[in-house]
């Protein structure tokens, strides 16, 4: 999740010592954003080690999270909250979710960090639809999104929420989402930097105001169109 950095492509988790060094040059790259991403990406390409391609801008989806553990959840035991300003606040199980009418979207996938996936395949309910279910109150002007994870949060304002490329995605890359790529339920937004796409969704909440989640606190920014913030001139992806 995030900056979406590596994800484990096998779905097995790097070890801890290694996680912990990426990590904190994870928060390097925060904090140095974009020139120590342009100087990262750089090495990655001269590193006849390989361990470059662990850190964020690795090539691929690797494992990744900003918390310590993140619990495993199921169909038994997911619930995806939807509060907040609105009329009809809800818990959704994830057969529920299943049950609601699916989009697919196939865009690329571009971290903030440089790397970029072609091509992937995300299903899910359109973020739209839960909250037109819900009945979005006057004044409400933001989205803020909480995670299993316990620490990642995010946000969108209410008219980049409606967009019909944002998904409460239930499947990616035509398989259910596991719980190494943040599942069963994550965020997907297409148009913007992965980071936005928060793994591990358990809450959606209509707020009247922006606030900014993990990663933005740390420096990166909260409208993160593809190629057109942080700092890079990356292809759009939606």
């Amino acid at each position: 999740m995030n900056p979406e950095p590596p994800e484990e492509r096998d779905g097995t988790p790097v070890g801890r010592r290694v996680f912990l060094g990426t990590l904190g040059l994870g928060a390097l790259g925060v904090l140095a954003a974009p020139t120590l991403q342009r100087a990262l990406e750089g090495i990655a390409g001269k590193d006849p080690t390989g361990l470059t391609g662990l850190l964020p801008n690795g090539g691929g989806f690797r494992y990744y999270s900003v918390a310590a553990s993140v619990p495993d959840k199921n169909a038994t035991d997911y619930r995806l909250s939807v509060g907040g300003l609105v009329d009809r606040p809800r818990a959704y199980t994830l057969a529920e979710l299943r049950a609601l009418p699916q989009t697919r979207l196939v865009k690329d996938v571009q971290c903030v960090t440089g790397w970029r996936v072609p091509g992937t395949p995300f299903e899910g309910v359109r973020l739209a639809d839960l909250l037109d279910a819900a009945g979005v109150r006057r004044g409400a002007k933001a989205i803020r999104f909480t995670c299993f994870d316990g620490t990642y949060t995010e946000s969108l304002t209410l008219d980049q929420a409606r967009r019909p490329d944002v998904l409460v995605a239930l499947r990616m890359q035509n398989k259910d989402i596991g719980h190494d790529h943040g599942g069963p339920v994550r965020l997907y937004v297409a148009p913007m930097y992965f980071y936005k796409s928060a793994k591990w969704l358990s809450g959606i909440t209509v707020t009247d105001r922006v606030e900014p989640g993990y990663w933005e606190n740390l420096g990166y920014d909260v409208d993160a169109w593809v190629g057109r913030s942080n700092g890079r001139t990356d292809e759009p992806t939606s």
